[in-house]
């Protein structure tokens, strides 16, 4: 049999596609109808839809989000609703699509005794073109191509029955079954009444109290995460340093904030399943010094810290937003230098060829204090260190993580491996005592090529029951199991730490 498609003017296709849902190959397009779109067309089908009650985002009067640094937030949203009395259908929208249903609370602020939920779905099956063409399995449907006519181009429509849809489409026209994407887009009718084109709560309520209503629903949603991300910008002698704390929040639940209540909660919150971390984001240098006109309030909360920002705030899906947690200036710092031994070195006797060479090791410290303008707890976070050069650029220097800090607290940043300063190790005796116990020298020589005077802090983790029975530079028992040596290296110069240990294992 053949195919046959019959032209149609201009006015005769708009006026058939002014009342069909269109699918393209670029998407899906919903002309309006009469009835109101998209809803209109579920009503059709579905004719207890029209007396379904909805309330979308022009109702709403507050919302706040608390996001918690493991990936979730608690969203409450109130809203003022005109309710009918009895049994009925709430349609809920504009809710986040990462919601988790079992965590919904929803209850009336002024009558929470006489409104209350009886059953409750959550719609998640989305309008999409894919979804649109599976359910019209079994129906009819408009195929619509092009076609060129002697330079005009013409549009073409035929009636087809879709078969199946499993990996493509299997279409019946006439008494013919054709597969493949015969059409450029297909016209459908309506919209099936179970697809939705956002994410939709479906209560049934049981309304005793009055018609107006202010109902809150809260719940838990994933998908949306905060982390700390810090700027310290140390000055040219090291000694005191700006510091920037932000906040940067990614949205990533399927809807947008507006208007919204911001709080943070800092802490290892214990969850049942595992959460993907939260996206890290790079400070930028040049916001540190960016207006700040309210910040976050601090306050204890049950084993957690809560922060509160000062002002309303919009986050938009697929958005990530920084926002200034505290500022810093001039805050003390101290510049260490750090040579770490291996357990290994006292265990054996180690090869007479070249010294062992050690890193050194340089960090940052600083008093999380009020009295150098911090003290609040700072959330876990990244951060980036960075330091002006001879010509006042700032540049970047290292980059660390911290825990989360709380006030009164060193906060110590690994910026890397120190290029002018040089550890090498060397035993010089080992002796066995006994079954159990062994005397062993070591020789350490810290060489310093840099044009200012520093000191090294060398640690030791010897291990065992152990005595020094000699050292060139005083010793601190740190641990059980370790010593340290604070020892001083002169500009362009060198300094030798020499000490014997007995030990016991």
């Amino acid at each position: 049999m053949k195919i046959e498609w019959k032209d149609i003017s201009k006015r005769k296709k708009m006026s058939a596609l002014s009342g069909a849902v269109v699918l393209a190959a670029a998407g899906v397009v919903f002309p309006l109808c009469k009835s109101g779109g998209v809803q209109a067309a579920q009503e059709k089908e579905n004719p207890r839809a029209a007396q379904d009650q909805s309330t979308s985002l022009n109702d709403q009067t507050d919302l706040a989000v608390t996001v918690y640094n493991s990936n979730i937030a608690l969203v409450r949203d109130v809203r003022n609703l005109s309710l009918p009395g009895g049994l009925f259908r709430l349609k809920f929208m504009d809710i986040a699509a990462t919601v988790n249903p079992a965590t919904v609370h929803f209850r009336s602020l002024n009558e929470p005794e006489k409104l209350g939920v009886v059953e409750q779905n959550y719609e998640y099956d989305l309008l999409e073109p894919a979804k649109l063409l599976h359910k019209y399995v079994g129906k009819e449907v408009t195929l619509v191509r092009s076609y060129q006519d002697s330079g005009t181009t013409k549009r073409e429509e035929i009636k087809a029955t879709l078969l199946a849809d499993n990996n493509g489409p299997v279409w019946k026209i006439g008494n013919d079954i054709v597969t493949g994407m015969y059409a450029e887009s297909y016209r459908f009718p309506e919209v099936p009444a179970n697809l939705y084109d956002r994410p939709t709560l479906l209560m049934s309520l049981q309304n005793d109290g009055g018609r107006k209503q202010q109902v809150e629903t809260s719940y838990l949603a994933t998908n949306l995460a905060w982390n700390s991300d810090y700027v310290l910008t140390v000055g040219r002698d090291d000694k005191a340093a700006d510091l920037d704390g932000w906040v940067t929040l990614t949205n990533n639940s399927g809807t947008a904030f507006h208007n919204a209540r911001l709080q943070l909660v800092a802490g290892d919150l214990n969850r049942i399943q595992n959460a993907p971390a939260p996206m890290a984001m790079a400070g930028n240098v040049a916001m540190a010094k960016a207006a700040r006109a309210e910040q976050f309030a601090q306050e204890n909360f049950s084993e957690y810290h809560l922060y509160t920002l000062g002002r309303k705030t919009s986050v938009e899906d697929k958005e990530t937003k920084q926002i200034s947690l505290l500022q810093g200036s001039d805050v003390p710092v101290q510049k260490v230098f750090v040579v770490n031994g291996q357990n290994w070195y006292y265990h054996n006797q180690q090869n007479p060829g070249s010294p062992l060479k050690d890193n050194v090791m340089v960090f940052y410290k600083f008093k999380n204090e009020q009295k150098a303008g911090l003290g609040m707890p700072m959330p876990a976070g990244n951060v980036r260190v960075y330091q002006k050069d001879s010509k006042g650029n700032v540049l970047f220097v290292g980059e660390d993580r911290i825990d989360h800090t709380p006030k009164d607290e060193m906060v110590t940043i690994h910026i890397g491996n120190a290029f002018d300063v040089i550890s090498e190790r060397k035993q010089t005796d080992y002796k066995r005592i006994d079954t159990h116990t062994w005397e062993m020298e070591f020789e350490i020589t810290l060489r310093n090529h840099k044009d200012t005077p520093i000191t090294v802090e060398v640690n030791e983790p010897i291990g065992g029951d152990w005595e020094m029975l000699s050292s060139s530079y005083k010793y601190t028992k740190t641990a059980a199991w370790a010593a340290q040596f604070d020892v001083p290296v002169a500009a362009n110069g060198t300094s030798v730490l020499k000490y014997r240990v007995r030990a016991k294992w």
